[in-house]
């Protein structure tokens, strides 16, 4: 048997995270919560609501369903204007 959604969800919104640099205080902000809300919630010690898939969506510039299909379709759907860019050490030179 597959991972459940909750999990499915976690591992989104933790690979979302990281492809944009945002801190799960960011994603606190923008959902409303504490971090340690976020935190709890990334932890699987609360649970995802509905609500917050929907303002994630909006936040990453995805479909609500992208996010609930799993990180690797959210990464893929993530805007490029969303992604971080990684600096290489010594280059442009």
């Amino acid at each position: 048997m597959g991972m459940g959604l909750e999990e499915s969800l976690r591992l989104t919104v933790a690979a979302l995270m990281q492809a944009t640099g945002d801190s799960q205080r960011v994603v606190a902000e923008v959902l409303g919560l504490t971090q340690t809300q976020v935190s709890r919630r990334q932890s699987g010690a609360a649970s995802w609501q509905l609500a917050d898939v929907d303002t994630l969506a909006v936040h990453y510039g995805v479909r609500p369903l992208d996010l609930l299909d799993g990180p690797t379709r959210a990464c893929e759907a993530l805007p490029a204007d969303r992604r971080r860019t990684v600096r290489v050490k010594g280059a442009g030179r």
